[in-house]
């Protein structure tokens, strides 16, 4: 009742409520791609304390970023079955309590329960597609600037959170680091509790940009649940395997999570540690290619409402993947890192809104969500293969280069398998949106 009365103020005012679903939903994405990204920061104190290798802590994170993608799809048939509020104050319960258990953690296999399972599960089910399930149902115009704004968040915490922790690492040590996400997860939990409601219909509206003509002036007391079952990602699945768009937009996602938040949101701080660069900086170099990130992916969203998604990946890829190469002779001094941060962020996860685009181009938008569930399961697969990979070339030959040129060669490949998509499988993909007024 509370939601309903504020959605019924807010609307007197000629805000739609949908604007403050996806502000919470920007927050809880924000905080828990946050947790996804701290335990980049604790590789070394991690090894230097326990003794560990890299290689061990990073097969760790590997699964985890696995994990993390092969939630996705069942993430959205628990958001059908149990509600997006519900699904989401699990999540940041499980978030939190990984975060609290590695702190206490003396054993690998205690850290793998923490940071494999724990947070593997609980960021999964707060991934991208619970941003492509509010933008669906929540918006009918606009979508494609609000899946921006949402994976801006996503990108922008994994990156933003790191300085301040970095910063608590060398001052306090690294179990203190993890206590700004655990304050975060219970305000939010709070948060989605009070206001996060499933449909616009919960709250006596149509989606932003409907008409509202047949939306009832009160929502449905007691909704049937839906037939839902575990069964129905892999029927998903199979249908859309069928479908040569989803081999080259699962593929790409697969070099997208390769070139990114597997390879350098992981292992960034300690490579720049090899060229004598301390935390802190190296941290905040990170920070900066969230800034970026954040004005790229609204912009991409943006174009992606206006602009052939095709051509838009093209030019991603292939930008990301001359950043790539060019890292390893940046010197690692502020400056060189500097001008890599800017090319690199401003495309860091620009291409979520438009491979999300030609998903429900493809697939319809009843379906779009849990088929990017799969697509995106595949980036997450692509990043914890980069983040073992990119471990034992530390371990093995003593340096990252060969990780940070295998990814850059990846990218020029996602870049050609972009414009190998044909645009009859997207039908309606890269029409412009028309104009809505707010």
């Amino acid at each position: 009742m509370f939601a309903q009365s504020l959605s019924s103020r807010l609307d007197r005012r000629g805000i739609h409520y949908a604007w403050l679903i996806a502000a919470i939903t920007f927050l809880v994405m924000l905080t828990t791609s946050a947790a996804l990204g701290l335990p980049g920061a604790f590789l070394k104190p991690l090894t230097s304390e326990m003794g560990w290798n890299t290689d061990q802590i990073s097969s760790i994170l590997a699964f985890r970023f696995a994990l993390f993608g092969l939630m996705a799809p069942f993430s959205a048939i628990l958001m059908e079955r149990f509600g997006v509020r519900n699904v989401v104050c699990a999540a940041l319960a499980l978030i939190a309590g990984g975060m609290t258990l590695a702190t206490v953690a003396t054993e690998l296999w205690q850290l793998f329960v923490a940071w494999g399972l724990m947070l593997g599960v609980g960021s999964g089910l707060t991934a991208l597609v619970l941003a492509a399930v509010v933008a669906n149902r929540w918006f009918s115009a606009r979508r494609g600037l609000v899946i921006g704004i949402l994976t801006a968040s996503s990108a922008t915490g994994q990156l933003a959170f790191l300085p301040v922790a970095a910063w608590l690492i060398e001052h306090m040590g690294w179990r203190v680091a993890v206590i700004p996400v655990l304050v975060a997860c219970a305000a939010l939990a709070v948060l989605v509790l009070s206001f996060m409601r499933n449909r616009p219909a919960d709250v006596g509206l149509a989606a932003f940009g409907e008409v509202p003509a047949s939306v009832p002036a009160q929502p449905p007391a007691s909704a049937p649940a839906a037939p839902l079952t575990l069964r129905g990602p892999f029927v998903v699945l199979r249908d859309a395997a069928r479908s040569q768009t989803f081999w080259v937009l699962a593929g790409t996602f697969f070099i997208c999570g390769l070139s990114t938040n597997g390879l350098i949101q992981t292992h960034f701080i300690s490579l720049c540690g090899d060229f004598g660069m301390s935390p802190v900086p190296a941290a905040s170099a990170l920070a900066m290619m969230g800034a970026f990130d954040f004005v790229g992916t609204i912009l991409s969203g943006w174009l992606s409402d206006r602009y052939d998604s095709r051509k838009l990946l093209f030019w991603y890829y292939g930008l990301r993947g001359l950043s790539l190469f060019w890292l390893p002779h940046s010197t690692f001094t502020l400056y060189g890192l500097s001008i890599f941060a800017m090319f690199y962020g401003l495309d860091w996860i620009a291409t979520v809104p438009p491979t999300v685009k030609l998903a429900g181009s493809a697939f319809g938008r009843d379906r779009a969500p849990m088929v990017f569930g799969w697509i995106f399961a595949a980036h997450q697969i692509g990043a914890a293969t980069a983040a073992f990979g990119a471990g034992l070339s530390r371990t093995l030959l003593l340096t990252y280069t060969p990780a940070l040129y295998a990814a850059g060669a990846a990218c020029m490949v996602a870049a050609l398998l972009a414009l190998a998509m044909k645009r009859s499988a997207l039908a309606g993909g890269t029409a412009p949106a028309q104009p809505v007024k707010a």
